[in-house]
């Protein structure tokens, strides 16, 4: 790629090759590539004559679109691209939620965004524009509103621009300069922007380019988070995306043959309810190629009954949001009971295991802390110096999850440094309880989590959702981990609940089931 260009434009080039295949789906609607090229470079040239550049070039800097739209549909798509082909950054104002695409965030977050990023541009669609208007009023300060039509006098309407005036490679985009920036909840459910520059953006569609084959994506989680880099790999390996407006199991099953979808990307609970609904065996999962499940650690029971269902197309990806990827295991990978225990084998010199306490490196088997250095961390937290000197240090991400490293080089992850439990004389990793939890037949999902009584003494409490209701008892589950584990390793609470509470990023909402039972 020349280094003044974007992934946007490798992006159009490879789907500029078919220009009447229909590259994007959404409710009823449909993009051919030449389309979606037009609307992209149209919206592109309005939105850069607007920030007072011309068409030799300029006038990008400074230029900070955030995107308020219905998260999963094409103008989401469409925004972003025109915005960085432009060298434009995009901030995603919609949710922090990595899963769930209606998840809304507060009107006073999104206020607090956009002044945290000095934006100068809120694209919007027509569900979002009243928001819109509410929240520029609200703000003080100049904010443009544009959109992809017409939506009012006081809204710029991009599709007006001309696709064939545009020449993006004489704009001179700094490699180093934002992208994207991302908001997440994280574990603190503080919002916090994490900031992408181009360089990484550029990185995140290589192994689209060099794929090989045509991944048509079903896009179920939503596209302002990893689901949208996911989106832009499978458009660069010249094939199409699918969005659907969040995840249904039964949905997601009538999509894979609607659609003879080859990829999806799911959270592990979202994995364990697509293959434990009844009519996952009379669907034609032939097409699929590749099923990416990434947010958490995923049972190894678990994975060993989903490669019965799936056959050799799971992908386990451990990632974070400050981190970006991480390590893989591969579907071969998935097939050794042993190694469905792991996250993968990072790349050589990506990852370091240290003391939370005093960060010296530890030897291979100790547990400490997962630190990450690769091309795909973030640059820095949005407005948060002091957050940012804290988790990045000499270009080391601290991650503040809890792992060790074998003797063959494959991570194992045991929660976040947080969550150790002491109780009963010992230190508890919860995911080794959980792990315990969901190798009974008749768990389909665990939590395990620390309840403080008044004189602040750590209790060992446990969630599980059974694969039919009354199908065993907590006393009979008590018995099943001193049986599986040890004695001490019983929660002194196991609630049977019909679902688990998640975080934004899908996981099991352990702060919410803690506070519940402490209640």
């Amino acid at each position: 790629m020349p280094s003044n260009e974007t992934y946007v434009s490798q992006i159009l080039e490879v789907i500029s090759a078919e220009p009447e295949k229909v590259v994007l789906s959404w409710r009823d609607r449909t993009l051919t590539a030449a389309q979606l090229t037009a609307l992209v470079r149209s919206a592109a040239h309005s939105l850069h004559r607007h920030a007072g550049g011309s068409d030799a070039g300029g006038g990008t800097a400074g230029t900070v679109v955030a995107i308020l739209t219905v998260t999963n549909t094409g103008p989401t798509l469409v925004l972003r691209y025109a915005a960085n082909l432009i060298g434009a950054t995009v901030v995603h104002l919609h949710t922090t939620n990595a899963v769930d695409p209606a998840d809304h965030l507060a009107a006073d977050a999104k206020l607090k965004i956009l002044r945290d990023t000095g934006a100068t541009h809120l694209a919007v669609d027509a569900e979002n524009v009243a928001t819109a208007r509410e929240l520029r009023e609200r703000l003080g300060t100049p904010l443009a509103l544009v959109a992809l039509g017409d939506l009012g006098p006081d809204v710029l309407d991009l599709t007006a621009g001309d696709a064939d005036a545009l020449d993006p490679s004489g704009m001179g985009i700094g490699l180093d300069r934002p992208a994207v920036v991302t908001y997440t909840s994280g574990t603190t459910g503080e919002p916090k922007g994490i900031a992408f520059d181009f360089r990484t953006r550029n990185g995140f569609i290589s192994a689209g380019l060099q794929m090989g084959w045509r991944s048509v994506y079903l896009a179920c989680l939503p596209l302002s988070h990893s689901s949208g880099a996911t989106a832009d790999d499978s458009l660069a390996s010249g094939g199409s995306v699918v969005l659907r407006d969040g995840f249904d199991p039964g949905d997601a099953l009538r999509c894979i043959e609607q659609y003879k979808i080859t990829r999806m990307l799911l959270s592990p609970p979202q994995l364990y309810l697509l293959m434990d609904r009844p009519e996952v065996g009379s669907t034609d999962l032939s097409s699929l190629q590749m099923v990416t499940y990434v947010g958490s650690p995923a049972s190894p029971e678990r994975l060993a009954e989903a490669v019965k269902v799936f056959g050799d197309v799971l992908i386990q990806v451990y990632a974070t949001s400050e981190a970006g990827f991480v390590s893989m295991l591969s579907p071969a990978e998935h097939l050794d009971p042993r190694l469905r225990e792991t996250v993968g084998r990072p790349m050589p010199g990506w990852v370091r295991i240290t003391d939370p306490d005093d960060h010296r490196d530890l030897s291979l088997g100790e547990i400490g802390e997962v630190c990450v250095r690769s091309a795909f961390t973030m640059s820095a937290y949005v407005a948060e110096p002091e957050l940012t000197a804290r988790t990045v240090r000499d270009r080391w991400v601290h991650t503040g999850d809890l792992g060790f490293v074998d003797g063959d080089g494959y991570l194992h992850l045991r929660g976040r440094i947080g969550e150790v439990i002491k109780t009963n004389g010992i230190k508890i990793h919860p995911v080794t309880v959980e792990n315990a939890f969901l190798a009974h037949p008749d768990v389909a999902q665990a939590a395990v989590f620390c309840v403080k009584d008044r004189d602040r003494i750590e209790h060992l409490h446990a969630a599980v959702v059974l694969r039919a209701p009354g199908a065993v008892t907590p006393e009979e589950l008590a018995e099943h981990i001193r049986a599986t584990i040890s004695p001490k390793h019983v929660p002194a609470d196991i609630r049977v609940r019909p679902a688990l509470p998640l975080t934004g990023v899908g996981k099991p909402d352990k702060a919410r089931l803690a506070a519940e039972a402490g209640a």
